[in-house]
């Protein structure tokens, strides 16, 4: 019997935020979040590394968060979207890849990036001019400590050895530029919830991101595209916007700050800008056949950041994506293997 195969990958993207300074309580809900999609059957459950902290939280040590969401899970993925190469010590980060690997059934997925702070880069002692260069160099070093080549020494190879990464090496990107300089590097492309610096909505912004990606492509395994997506569900509308609409708003008037937003965005165009769909499933599946890079995306990554629901509304949500939004779509929940009835 055959068995057909999901048009696209389910994910959720967590960046590990709460509310108020009870971080414990913040760790321990996002974990819940893995133990409930895994049951919801999400393919993939991603963290974003964050060393300063985004007000209620945020992750510093993605792997010994993903540790632990490994036991507590039997099935899901686990991923970063994304760890900061330049900030961390490639071979020691191939090692605890490795072993979160091993410890989890070969359930890693190792999306990288350069990073946005400069306090981050500071606290590191490197500098973020050369982040670009940095994220190279150090991508290259891990590429090598994962495939068990010999690095830092002669004769080291890292401990536990990893298995096969080839297809499991994610990278994100902000331009056309970098999917081409990612599809030639072998990496699979993620691609943010946002297009920061530009008027036009994300999705026409990003897929010729897209394109360029695939053009690029030269391997012969399958290209694979990460699209990360604000997706909230809820009863309605204004249910959903009691729990995101302040939060999405604040977001985009700090990201004005920066210059990746123009000033003086009222809550409407924040939601815009952030390229956010919530509401009710249907009117979220009807806007998602409307978005222009799902069509070639193999992954899609959703996120509630950088709103930050109550847990209760947090689970919910998961719940409708994957009952109502996602399947709508053409999407079927993974479970796990019927046991054998020979015990073999």
């Amino acid at each position: 019997m055959t068995t057909e195969t999901p048009r696209f990958r389910l994910g959720f993207l967590t960046h590990v935020q709460g509310r108020g300074n009870d971080l414990a309580r913040t760790y321990r809900n996002a974990q819940e979040l893995f133990v409930v999609a895994d049951e919801l059957g999400f393919d993939v459950g991603w963290v974003a590394q964050h060393h300063v902290s985004l007000g209620g939280g945020g992750l510093s040590s993605p792997w010994t968060f993903l540790a632990h969401a490994a036991a507590r899970t039997s099935r899901i993925r686990l991923g970063t979207a994304i760890t900061i190469p330049p900030l961390e010590d490639p071979v020691r980060l191939a090692e605890d890849v490795s072993a979160v690997d091993t410890l989890s059934g070969g359930r890693v997925e190792i999306g990288v990036g350069s990073g946005s702070s400069s306090l981050e880069y500071a606290a590191f002692g490197k500098d973020v001019a050369r982040k670009r260069e940095l994220t190279s160099e150090n991508l290259g070093v891990l590429r090598q400590a994962l495939a068990n080549e010999e690095v830092g020494a002669p004769g080291f190879r890292i401990q536990p050895p990893a298995d096969d990464f080839t297809d499991r090496i994610w990278q994100g990107v902000f331009s056309e530029e970098g999917s081409t300089y990612t599809a030639a590097g072998g990496s699979n492309l993620l691609l943010n919830r946002a297009a920061y610096g530009f008027d036009a909505p994300t999705d026409e912004v990003q897929r010729p991101w897209a394109d360029a990606f695939l053009a690029a492509w030269d391997q012969p395994r399958r290209p694979r595209i990460g699209l990360s997506r604000f997706v909230f569900p809820a009863k309605d509308r204004r249910t959903a916007l009691q729990q995101i609409g302040d939060d999405v708003h604040r977001a985009a008037l700090r990201m004005a700050d920066s210059g990746a937003f123009p000033k003086g965005l009222d809550a409407n165009e924040a939601l815009r800008r952030f390229h956010s769909f919530y509401g009710a499933p249907d009117e979220i599946v009807a806007e998602l056949r409307q978005e222009k890079v799902l069509p070639v995306a193999t992954d899609l990554i959703t996120q509630f950041n950088p709103a930050v629901p109550d847990h209760d509304a947090a689970v919910r949500a998961l719940e409708l994506i994957a009952t109502e939004v996602a399947p709508a779509l053409g999407w079927k929940p993974a479970r796990d293997p019927e046991p054998d009835p020979a015990g073999v």
